[in-house]
């Protein structure tokens, strides 16, 4: 159950522990997941290996390069002359932010490599990894760029329109109202009542 009220916020010593724990983690799933591949694929079935079993590996190898070192980087802290903490980096635990995306990749390339040792077809599952990037980009971009009304006025003209209205309501509220017209019918004429006519 989530907390009630407002959630508390981290300090920058906080922030950078938790950093250095998360790239902890993330560093020991890179290698388990190496390791593994490595072990099955290259050395038990070694004389299997194909050519794209080596292409798999240096892939997975260059995905986890860039991702680690974008995390690394984004958690960078600075430090003082004196040693003291300044900036504890990006916080890389944040919901919504760019290194959950990261450490996703990290995840799905892990899981993909490790089952891989069954059969190379499962490399086609990592696919998700840009459909997903392309589903974001369309739901945050593209779909709201397009879906915009292009054939709504220029904020300029309903902003000229509404003075315009504003001021014609305050010359009707100050100016002298206006006696209402009476209609003159046959009846309410003095010169055609039914009495005038009948005598």
């Amino acid at each position: 159950m989530a907390p009630k009220g407002k959630v508390g916020t981290r300090g920058k010593k906080q922030i950078f522990e938790e950093n250095k724990e998360t790239l902890k983690f993330y560093l020991r799933i890179i290698l388990g997941a190496n390791a593994i591949y490595c072990l099955v694929t290259l050395a038990f079935f070694y004389s299997s290996a194909s050519f794209w079993a080596w292409m798999a590996l240096a892939f997975s190898l260059a995905v986890y390069g860039a991702s680690y070192h974008s995390m690394s980087s984004m958690a960078r802290a600075s430090f003082s002359e004196d040693g003291s903490l300044v900036d504890g980096g990006m916080d890389l635990n944040m919901e919504q932010g760019m290194a959950e995306h990261l450490k996703d990749v990290i995840l799905l390339t892990a899981i993909v490599q490790v089952l891989s040792c069954l059969s190379l077809y499962i490399w086609s599952f990592w696919l998700l990894a840009p459909g997903r990037a392309l589903y974001l980009l369309w739901v945050n971009v593209l779909g709201p760029w397009f879906a915009a009304d292009s054939g709504a006025p220029a904020p300029e003209l309903n902003e000229k329109r509404q003075r315009r209205q504003e001021r014609r309501q305050m010359k009707r509220s100050t100016s002298v109202p206006a006696v209402p017209k009476r209609r003159w019918t046959s009846a309410s004429m003095p010169c055609c009542s039914k009495a005038s006519v009948t005598s």
